[in-house]
């Protein structure tokens, strides 16, 4: 019974809005589905930890509806919250990695649901519950902690989990291990993020809440005293400000539309200034991977594309362009978040990776 159960994995990743699931075995996703959550439902919980029972009575009741015991899992591998900062790589939820997260120590996110709801069945059926590459992987060198005013330090945040994933296949695909190579990858989604790989680490990245590439929504780097002028100019709040940061910028800002498909149809139908914007934020895109690659000395075995707008021909052609000087760019359009979780759980169960403890590492 154990040797058929040893591969079993079922992997979670919790959104705003839904609960992504995937049953794997071994590498094989037998079982995907995003359970939707609807909305008049969420808005009953005054907090997002208070959804905890609510979203694991729809897992449940999705796995009994398809014939999947718990009892025939060997690990659950959930999605990383707002933890401490961490090294990349797996981790083992434990106790004091729940009680950060149900506490929302670190930050409130959909994302800390994942751990806290799979730790109790994780010790109910004596199996481990790891998570993979949260999005607070801080692997930052010195130099990169620097924002040119003492007050405020840079901190990693960053999309960790499908960046890391994306590099060890860009290192496969080059025949070598991710501990080997020196990469550069931009995550092209409703944020952007790009960073610096040096021998298995990153070293640096650009938050995509507020710093780098303006994208779908989020504005990226602005120039700072224009900023300043508009959060004391009387004609916007705290709040406001935040959201035409993070959520009404780039994008959204120039053309009015969150949907990127729609931007490349109305390029590709002759609207010039849409056609501008895209040019604008792949040299944005552009000028970011070239400053990485400036943190990489420029030794760079490869440049990488991946996220939701890497399925862009439009967008990624323009990038090449910019930054095909630097040697090989490889392409890894959209977000695997569920097989890149049950890639590290695997690595743990076979023994290929040491998963750290987050109450002792």
């Amino acid at each position: 019974m154990r040797g058929e159960k040893m591969e079993k994995v079922l992997a979670i990743n919790p959104g705003s809005t839904s609960t992504k699931i995937g049953l794997f075995d071994g590498e094989h996703c037998v079982l995907q589905e995003a359970i939707r959550h609807p909305r008049e439902e969420l808005e009953s919980f005054s907090a997002v930890m208070d959804q905890v029972e609510y979203r694991c009575g729809a897992i449940t009741y999705f796995l009994k509806e398809h014939g999947v015991a718990l009892e025939s899992l060997a690990a659950i591998v959930v999605r990383g919250g707002l933890l401490r900062p961490v090294s990349g790589g797996v981790w083992l939820v434990d106790e004091q990695m729940r009680d950060d997260l149900l506490r929302c120590r670190f930050g409130a996110h959909a994302s800390n649901l994942g751990a806290v709801m799979a730790f109790p069945w994780g010790q109910k059926l004596g199996i481990p519950v790891y998570t993979v590459d949260p999005v607070t992987v801080d692997e930052f060198a010195p130099l990169a902690r620097y924002s040119g005013l003492k007050e405020i330090r840079r901190q990693s945040m960053s999309h960790a989990l499908n960046t890391k994933a994306v590099a060890r296949r860009c290192a496969g695909i080059l025949g070598k291990s991710y501990g080997d190579v020196n990469l550069v990858i931009a995550h092209l989604g409703s944020g952007i993020s790009v960073s610096a790989h040096q021998r298995g680490r990153m070293i640096d990245v650009n938050n995509a809440n507020n710093e780098g590439p303006f994208s779908l929504e989020r504005t990226g780097t602005l120039p700072a005293l224009a900023l300043i002028e508009m959060c004391f100019n009387g004609e916007n709040s705290r709040e406001e400000m935040r959201a035409l940061v993070t959520a009404k910028g780039g994008i959204y800002s120039y053309l009015q539309t969150k949907d990127f498909k729609e931007v490349t149809e109305r390029a590709a139908a002759g609207d010039s200034e849409a056609r501008e914007v895209i040019e604008a934020m792949a040299y944005q895109v552009g000028k970011e991977i070239g400053a990485m690659a400036a943190v990489l000395h420029g030794d760079v075995d490869a440049v990488a594309l991946t996220g939701g707008m890497a399925y862009s021909e439009i967008l990624v052609k323009m990038i090449e362009a910019r930054v095909g000087f630097l040697g090989r760019v490889e392409v890894f359009a959209g977000e695997e978040e569920l097989a890149a979780l049950a890639e590290g759980a695997l690595r743990a169960l076979r023994g290929e990776e040491n998963p750290r403890i987050y109450g002792r590492d």
